[in-house]
């Protein structure tokens, strides 16, 4: 119970990645603030399953890709939990197509998604962690498409590669406030996301397809989480954890 005492907000948090760190946050003592964009049974449920853990949970509604939104959404955490000690941004939008067939609207909306909130949503915690003093820690989820130009990914690579060069830029400027901010790069994760993507059956045989042998789970993502924002990694700030089950070591098996 690493965790126990801390507060933490983590958003999209009501299925995918997002969830399977509120849970594993949970499980290693935290109270936890389940973030999505409406009350869905989806939400209510994490919420249900954190205070069967014995942990305090609440639902805050909200848009994490919206700056204003994401003002209240921290506002609203912190009326609940009295303050955050963590935060898990978790900024979740892509659209796969060709770049040559690639609507702007459609770029723009997924780099709004996937790196516009999570400035604005660590922005909002963060001057919060500043005021109340005591350090605090954050952390982004980006992707293995950071690092690899995956095609029919255009915006979703952009806005990962951003976000993490964004995240060590907000490392060193929170360096002195002792506030860790770091970064997990999943692989490839099964999640409600990736069915809708790519359908049940490539989902199904994927997982034989990567060097560990199955596809990433949520759970995966979160234990990396509860590492980043535990005192294990008090001296850790600025890096990216790849969590990938070795996708990115794929051309070495082949």
């Amino acid at each position: 119970m690493k965790l126990i005492g801390k507060k933490a907000l983590v958003t999209g948090s009501a299925r995918g990645i997002g969830r399977g760190c509120a849970i594993e946050l949970a499980r290693a003592g935290a109270d936890v603030v389940v973030n999505d964009r409406v009350r869905t049974p989806e939400a209510e449920a994490v919420v249900a399953e954190i205070q069967d853990l014995g942990r305090q949970a609440v639902l805050v509604e909200g848009d994490a890709f919206d700056y204003d939104s994401c003002a209240l959404i921290t506002q609203r955490a912190i009326e609940a939990m009295g303050r955050l000690d963590i935060l898990i941004s978790n900024p979740a939008y892509s659209r796969r197509d060709d770049f040559l067939d690639y609507a702007p609207d459609t770029f723009q909306k997924v780099i709004q998604g996937t790196l516009v909130g999570g400035f604005s949503m660590s922005q909002h915690v963060a001057k919060h962690m500043v005021e109340r003093g005591g350090g605090g820690k954050i952390v982004f989820i980006s992707s293995v498409h950071a690092r690899r130009p995956y095609p029919r990914s255009v915006a979703y690579n952009a806005g990962k590669a951003g976000l993490n060069h964004m995240a060590l830029t907000i490392a060193a400027e929170l360096v002195p406030h002792r506030i860790n901010v770091n970064l997990i790069e999943p692989g490839w994760i099964d999640t409600p996301g990736e069915h809708e993507a790519f359908g049940a059956e490539v989902m199904s045989q994927a997982g034989a397809t990567l060097p560990w042998g199955r596809l990433g789970k949520p759970e995966d993502i979160g234990k990396a989480a509860v590492f980043l924002v535990s005192d294990d990694a008090a001296y850790v700030t600025g890096a990216a954890l790849l969590v990938d089950g070795g996708l990115l070591l794929q051309e070495s098996h082949s």
